[in-house]
């Protein structure tokens, strides 16, 4: 007997979620187009992000504008948003910002409690390694875009590239660290891959890549917070096992320190600049305010001033760019940030402590330096924003998302450091390898700023207010 097809197409017409249902008129186009009111075969009444104006890009193919990877493919006018899953350098529309500041005041309306802001503040290894005991390795995607966004590590990575010692962060499954030992060809390459959950660590060990033979370079790992309070008996920085204080060459930093509570972010930074060597560079990504992550979230989860808590007991921040700016350069906080839209560093700090009664906790927030001690000051290579919009054409969804992305750099000689504290060779260090990069990337910033003034002289840009 034939089985009668069901012809009832109503589930399939489901764009969202029930979580994200109160973004589909935000975020979704309808798959029948009125044939009124549309611009380039978009709704007006659906949010249209802001399109560049047309150019010719045949002298510059990639239309590059900035020292990152990303922002090779701009929404200018005249394109299809649904002809490829991501747009690049995408600004959101005044309607979508006030719909996404609605969101953010209604989050502040409901916040945490006291008593549950004290209880994902006080372990927050816990709620990680909670949340790798039920992912492993199968939940984060190997970030094969690392090279190509920080081009830093293909120069040492290659068969004749200098001794090169990686100290990774945040390591997690080991995402970042296996895509590098994978690529690398380096036999002087060392990765050591930190976390601070031991859950985290034993994914990383369990990989059949780890000390494999066939792999090129070596990789250890280490249960390691990179906001550790100092030793109480020297005051000095607490770094990983093995890694001896201003030896390290590169510090990868991707989505670890939105995971830190504000108030160990200089901790982190003090951190780091103890294990990195005069001219050692640490790569940045991170989540940047406005991601769609921060504005689904719904009550109950903030924390403080764009500060979250998932539903996993995992904890997330969202940067803006003068505020990262502000924390790694070691400017003063109690002066007001350049930009009027971020508030001042030390009342958003202020505004996101955990309550009184957690102060006489023995944990890392209570060890970190009263915030009147002056920080590091890393050179800011360069520091970008990246706002994309991810496209799910069967779905015609747009997804608007921000991240940071950035390069600090511990300068060459500081805190009364000499030349001849480094070591002399008539091979290049990896120290001097990168020191080459960072003047290459500052003359082409200079040359693409003398580029766009010539252009912005004889092409003016239209009014965009």
């Amino acid at each position: 007997m034939e089985i009668p097809l069901n012809h009832d197409h109503t589930g399939k017409r489901k764009q969202l979620s029930n979580g994200m249902a109160h973004l589909q008129p935000y975020v979704t186009v309808p798959t029948t187009i009125p044939s009124t009111s549309t611009t380039y075969g978009v709704p007006d009444s659906v949010l249209e992000p802001i399109r560049k104006p047309r150019t010719d890009s045949s002298a510059n193919p990639e239309k590059r504008l900035d020292p990152f990877q990303f922002g090779s493919r701009f929404l200018e006018e005249g394109d299809d948003i649904f002809s490829h899953n991501a747009w690049d350098h995408v600004e959101t529309d005044e309607a979508y910002k006030e719909f996404a500041d609605g969101q953010f005041a209604a989050q502040r309306e409901n916040p945490v409690s006291d008593f549950d802001k004290k209880r994902f503040n006080e372990a927050p290894e816990k709620w990680w390694n909670k949340f790798y005991a039920n992912n492993t390795s199968n939940f984060f995607k190997n970030r094969k875009w690392l090279h190509q966004e920080f081009p830093i590590l293909t120069a040492l990575t290659q068969t004749d590239s200098p001794p090169t010692l990686i100290l990774e962060t945040g390591a997690g499954a080991g995402n970042t660290a296996y895509p590098i030992l994978a690529l690398n060809k380096n036999p002087l390459l060392k990765i050591h891959a930190c976390d601070f959950s031991k859950k985290a660590v034993d994914v990383i060990k369990n990989n059949d890549a780890y000390r494999s033979e066939d792999s090129i370079g070596e990789i250890h790992s280490s249960v390691w917070d990179v906001a550790s309070p100092p030793n109480p008996d020297t005051n000095e920085p607490t770094l990983p096992e093995g890694i001896m204080p201003g030896t390290v060459d590169v510090v990868i930093m991707i989505f670890i320190f939105s995971a830190l509570e504000p108030r160990q972010w200089d901790q982190c930074v003090r951190n780091i600049w103890h294990a990195l060597k005069p001219g050692g560079v640490v790569l940045f990504r991170d989540y940047g305010r406005g991601d769609l992550a921060q504005v689904r979230f719904k009550k109950g989860r903030w924390m403080g001033e764009n500060f979250y808590v998932r539903g996993d007991g995992t904890r997330v921040y969202f940067f803006e760019e003068e505020e990262l700016r502000q924390i790694w350069s070691g400017e003063s906080e109690g002066q007001p940030s350049e930009s009027n839209e971020a508030p001042n560093l030390a009342n958003k700090i202020e505004s996101l402590s955990i309550p009184d009664d957690a102060a006489s906790r023995d944990d890392t927030t209570d060890a970190i330096p009263p915030h009147s001690v002056s920080r590091p000051k890393f050179e800011v290579v360069n520091l970008g924003v990246d706002r994309r919009m991810l496209v799910n054409r069967q779905r015609r969804l747009k997804m608007y998302r921000c991240w940071m992305q950035a390069k600090f750099r511990k300068p060459a000689f500081s805190n009364g450091e000499a030349q001849n504290d480094l070591p002399s060779s008539s091979t290049p260090s990896a120290v001097e390898v990168m020191a080459t990069e960072v003047a290459a990337e500052h003359l082409k910033a200079v040359e693409i700023t003398y580029d766009q003034s010539s252009s912005v002289a004889q092409h003016p840009a239209p009014d965009e207010t």
